[in-house]
């Protein structure tokens, strides 16, 4: 037996309790992993207070993400004791997921940890720092360079952010941080490497089709009005990575930043993104990230306090990364 976070719906109401389960109960897959830890996304956030139409199929284990060791293997690639992680494919959405202290899963969807990181650690960079490591990675094949000026990092409190916000100082980018909790979060960001802070606020007016060219880059997590907005302000020749919608999926945008600065924006997806890809990403990550990253950057939880932070994170009311042990 072990035990699990299990989503029901009842009365088109999600409802989410830690049971216990038989590994019998697990779902087909070809490799067993021992969970040590997972974490709490802004997706998984959605997933458990039934807020995004994230999960379709009941009783679901929720978690998009998770780390630990191989317990059974009938793939050759993998053998009991391996430490492995786990991010996207689905999981945690369409096939049961990370909170929980075991999972059952196809071994096309697992990365052999990295050197240099444990469990937690992984865990602490998560699907968030993979994505935010894609997102940096889009921005230097498209030839953003530091010397072309600041770079904007849009939800620069959140999971994707704080992490953009690292890289791309230790990578030495001159990072802006856009926050909606600029004051609160000052420190911490200012420690994670930005040069300045603003605050949301200045990206609430509606944006003109072009406006002063401020950025030579930007890694954008929060979509709509703020992503129109800082495209209309991109220098000639820059490139934008998004990532995310935590502001919506719309784009009230137009074409004028693209045909008369040549602006890029470059979509980055880790759910499907190649193994190749994730191998080169999470290497990438354990050379760059610095042990200063892993002391302030984050906060652990037990399965019991998930569905407080569930709701805390949907309300951007979460800094950092939120890790699960199990």
């Amino acid at each position: 037996m072990f035990n699990a976070l299990i989503l029901n719906q009842v009365d088109k109401k999600t409802q989410a309790s830690v049971s216990q389960l038989d590994e019998s109960q697990l779902p087909n897959g070809n490799v067993v992993v021992e969970i040590d830890y997972s974490s709490l996304n802004y997706k998984d956030g959605l997933a458990v207070t039934g807020k995004g139409k994230i999960i379709r199929q009941f009783p679901m284990v929720p978690g998009i993400d998770f780390a630990g060791h191989v317990a059974q293997s009938s793939d050759s690639r993998f053998k009991p004791g391996d430490s492995v992680v786990l991010t996207g494919w689905g999981v945690g959405e369409t096939h049961w997921g990370g909170m929980a202290e075991k999972a059952c899963v196809n071994a096309d969807w697992l990365v052999p940890l990295p050197d240099g990181l444990d469990a937690k650690k992984t865990m602490m960079i998560g699907t968030a720092g993979l994505t935010a490591m894609l997102c940096v990675d889009a921005l230097i094949e498209a030839g953003v360079a530091p010397e072309q000026g600041e770079i904007l990092v849009t939800g620069a409190s959140g999971g994707v952010g704080s992490v953009a916000v690292t890289l791309l100082a230790r990578l030495g980018y001159q990072v802006v941080a856009l926050s909606g909790r600029s004051e609160e979060n000052r420190t911490l960001l200012t420690r994670l490497g930005a040069s300045r802070i603003i605050d949301r606020s200045a990206f609430e007016e509606s944006a003109k089709p072009l406006e002063k060219q401020c950025w030579a880059g930007a890694v954008d997590t929060v979509g709509s009005h703020v992503l129109a907005k800082l495209l209309a302000q991109v220098q000639y020749g820059g490139a934008v990575s998004a990532c995310g919608l935590a502001g919506g999926f719309d784009l009230p945008t137009t074409v004028m930043p693209f045909i008369l600065r040549g602006v890029r924006l470059l979509g980055v997806d880790s759910v499907m993104c190649p193994i190749q890809k994730r191998q080169k990403a999470w290497a990438r990550l354990s050379e760059l990230l610095p042990e200063s990253f892993y002391q302030q950057a984050c906060r652990e939880i037990e399965l019991k306090d998930v569905p407080a932070y569930a709701e805390a994170i949907t309300q951007g009311k979460v800094t950092g990364r939120v890790v699960i042990k199990l």
